[in-house]
């Protein structure tokens, strides 16, 4: 990896080398790795998320040296310059049509991709759901047994390269319609209501208590979290902003993966 790393590094700095056939190669190596869940963008090391810069170095050098091709799916025709996955049956992954993973993406075993999309760069956890119409942006990073309900939207980041990509832990569930982007991490277990949407702007504030507390960028683990709005002031007056609330916690008396959907019912609050 630490020769991979190098060769990378050097083409990164000097695009000329995009014409070396060596280097090409080391670049196809890359997504290769990323395609089998050898490598990934973002790992977790000692409790703390660490984005591994040269990869997504990679993923961008792959575009300029790959070429437009025709891709036939049946009576279906793409143009493009990225392949898609295959071999979903070796990889123990459920794909329903019009489900599309792109090569360079990595479904772990037992993931479920109704009709939607996965980008290049991501990782997707065993058991997870990406439900209808839901997309996973590049280098997203999905924990295992996590419900990306109809319609979410995770956002991708490529660059710049130091950026973190959205990152959304284990146990996770993703109400109908929500947005997730900017490098935004969603903590083990938590769950969002429908219509969610998270920026690194957007305040998240804990209203569980008698003072409210306030996160940027980060949902903690198990919190329940809805769509909220506070009043902010204008040259031409105090109009509302949105932001989220963080209502609760979800309770341990409820069965993990019953409690994916309940969470939000013993508040009262839509999935």
């Amino acid at each position: 990896m630490e020769y991979l790393k190098e060769i990378i590094e050097k083409v990164w700095n000097d695009r000329a080398l995009l014409q070396n056939i060596d280097y090409q190669n080391a670049i196809n190596k890359v997504i290769a790795l990323l395609d089998v869940g050898e490598i990934r963008v973002a790992s977790k090391e000692s409790g703390k998320w660490l984005v591994n810069e040269w990869i997504k170095k990679a993923v961008i050098l792959y575009f300029p040296i790959r070429k437009m091709e025709t891709i036939e799916v049946g009576p279906f025709e793409f143009h493009d310059k990225i392949p898609l996955k295959k071999n979903y049956a070796e990889l123990g992954v459920r794909v329903v049509p019009h489900a599309i993973a792109r090569y360079g993406s990595f479904l772990e075993k037992g993931v479920i991709l109704m009709p939607g999309y996965v980008n290049i760069g991501a990782y997707v956890g065993a058991g997870t759901m990406v439900d209808t119409w839901a997309t996973v942006g590049s280098c997203a990073q999905i924990g295992q047994n996590v419900h990306l309900s109809g319609g979410v939207g995770i956002g991708g980041v490529l660059e710049p390269v130091q950026a973190a990509p959205v990152i959304i832990e284990d146990e996770c569930f993703i109400g109908s319609r929500c947005i997730v982007v900017e490098g935004v991490r969603i903590e083990r277990e938590a769950v969002l209501g429908a219509n969610v949407v998270l920026t690194q702007s957007t305040r998240i504030i804990d209203v569980s208590h008698s003072e409210a507390i306030e996160y940027r960028g980060v949902v903690p683990e198990r919190s329940v979290v809805i769509p909220g709005t506070y009043s902010k002031a204008f040259p031409a007056g105090n109009y509302q902003v949105p932001c989220a609330l963080i209502i609760g916690k979800r309770t341990a008396s409820t069965d993990l993966k019953t409690s994916l959907n309940n969470a939000l019912r013993e508040y009262d609050v839509s999935v």
